[in-house]
């Protein structure tokens, strides 16, 4: 019969392991590469759950098992599922090491940097000069077109704030399903930024699907107060999902990171 310890860290992986899956195709670029080292993961975790119990919260060591795996295997970025991951090579050798790691798990994964510093086996100091050095870095690799899908007109006008002020030019704001993919057979984007219940209770997921079925390889990031309907292990899944409340850091940085995956021709690398 199983202990309450061992039902108690499966439920808490249970719990995280979408969120890990997250973590690893935004660092990958693939889902297929992505949960690949989640597997591995949970292999490690099998044989050694104290890995995660020793830690200062079960996630964090989730987390840190996975940077275990992550940098043993040399952080490649690798075996795409699309071209969207193609640009990744070039732009990583440009980027400091482990800071993209440290943007991600602070920004999009919400770990606070002391937590952050746990998980990559470094101290807090340098977990938050990674973070910097990551957001002024990834910032600079791309400019590009990016088409905002939100009802919500403070929403809407708060997202177009942060985009512009990374450089980015925004397309325009669509409300519904139907203004979202005239919007983008109008002035064809770059990038999608996206809420998935929109004015008309049509879906935000619909209209990128549409979207997608015309135009082939845009990132998008999916902006959703209900995370875990999309985070559900069946494919495709978004790689940049950011939950609301969110915050400008977590905008910038899934916006900053989907252009660093995108292969979009138009985008000035």
């Amino acid at each position: 019969m199983a202990s309450t310890s061992n039902i108690d860290l499966a439920s808490s992986v249970a719990r995280d392991l979408p969120y890990l899956r997250r973590y690893a195709r935004a660092l990958t670029g693939s889902q297929t590469s992505g949960d690949r080292y989640a597997v591995a993961v949970l292999e490690t975790v099998l044989a050694d759950s104290a890995m995660v119990t020793g830690a200062s919260d079960p996630k964090v060591g989730l987390f840190a098992v996975f940077h275990g795996v992550w940098s043993s295997s040399g952080a490649p970025v690798a075996e795409a599922d699309s071209t969207l991951g193609a640009a990744a090579q070039a732009h990583l050798a440009a980027l400091t090491p482990n800071s993209r790691e440290a943007l991600l798990l602070h920004t999009l994964e919400g770990f606070t940097l002391p937590q952050v510093a746990e998980i990559m086996g470094t101290d807090e100091d340098e977990a938050t000069h990674l973070v910097d050095r990551a957001i002024a870095e990834m910032a600079n690799t791309v400019r590009g077109r990016v088409m905002i899908i939100e009802d919500e007109a403070i929403i809407a006008m708060d997202l177009t704030a942060i985009v512009e002020g990374m450089g980015h030019d925004v397309t325009g704001i669509a409300r519904t399903r139907a203004e979202a993919v005239a919007l983008a057979k109008r002035d064809e984007p770059d990038m999608i930024l996206a809420d998935i219940q929109l004015a008309d209770n049509s879906s935000g997921i619909d209209a990128v699907n549409d979207i997608l079925a015309a135009i082939d390889d845009i990132p998008v990031i999916f902006i959703t107060a209900f995370p875990e309907r999309l985070l559900t292990g069946e494919r495709p899944e978004p790689a940049f999902l950011i939950n609301k409340p969110y915050t400008e850091e977590q905008v910038r940085s899934a916006v900053s990171q989907a252009m660093f995956f995108s292969s979009t021709e138009t985008l000035n690398a």
